[in-house]
């Protein structure tokens, strides 16, 4: 299988960034998708809506349904389910892309940030999948995929931002977790990791980074593509980074990815 087409995504956080980039690419091949995020009103300091996100899928060739879904509330959360259900006849593939960050120590992270952690990315990521898993089970191909990366118990990852390593390996925990209850189920629940920094608007996050240094978020979009057209049956558990899937998918040249070329590329976090 190598296209998307006829196939139901559920993408959290798909109105900006990394996940409206995977939306984008799969309604290139007339996926349905539905986007799950809390944007349903401009802000004039994170652009893009649910509605904005899904007028780009429809022009791009796909079907969309905005939700507006905020991933820490259950009733939420089932409800969108429940909505993309009714659309568009069941679910083929959850994409856990919300993400909440901040990037300081122990003594400068507010108890409220700390939560907010921790309830959008592991617990918001299991309970996307609890929802989901109904409908994926009966699916012909179902793919849970984690925007999360290779967990590791190095302190060099938790010294500087527990909370936000905390939360964010959470993520993979629950990964490692469902694709080892659901895997043999014929459940494909692997995470993906870009090997460099993208240039999304989390960067505001992460003072001193030159956006100049990072790739585009086309370069995750695309190794999501890879990954979810993959047969299901024994995939899972796998932590994957964009780079190497796309060199595995014959890739050779990556500049284009690049927002300049020119310029020596960051490794994200976690990575060595």
């Amino acid at each position: 299988m190598s296209s998307l087409a006829g196939k139901t995504l559920f993408i959290t956080g798909a109105s900006r960034g990394i996940g409206l980039a995977i939306a984008l690419r799969a309604a290139r091949d007339g996926a349905n998708i539905t986007i799950a995020a809390k944007s349903s009103v401009p802000n004039p300091r994170l652009p893009g809506t649910i509605h904005s996100a899904a007028a780009q899928v429809e022009a791009a060739g796909g079907k969309a349904l905005p939700v507006k879904c905020d991933i820490r509330e259950e009733a939420e959360v089932k409800a969108a389910v429940t909505a993309t259900v009714e659309a568009f006849g069941g679910i083929d593939i959850l994409v856990n892309n919300a993400s909440a960050i901040w990037l300081a120590g122990a003594l400068d992270t507010p108890m409220k940030r700390f939560d907010l952690m921790q309830q959008v990315n592991a617990r918001g990521s299991f309970l996307c999948a609890q929802a989901c898993l109904p409908y994926l089970l009966k699916a012909a191909n179902p793919h849970i995929l984690t925007l999360a990366p290779p967990p590791s118990l190095d302190p060099k990852w938790w010294a500087p931002h527990t909370g936000y390593t905390l939360a964010k390996m959470g993520m993979s925990f629950v990964t490692l977790g469902l694709a080892g209850e659901f895997g043999p189920q014929g459940v494909a629940v692997n995470a993906l990791w870009p090997r460099s920094i993208i240039a999304t608007d989390a960067l505001n996050m992460i003072p001193g980074v030159a956006v100049e240094r990072c790739r585009q978020p086309s370069i995750v979009a695309d190794a999501a593509h890879a990954v979810l057209t993959r047969s299901a049956k024994g995939f899972a558990g796998r932590f994957l980074l964009d780079e190497d899937v796309l060199r595995d998918a014959g890739v050779t040249d990556f500049s284009p990815y690049a927002v300049d070329p020119s310029r020596p590329l960051l490794p994200d976090l976690f990575l060595d």
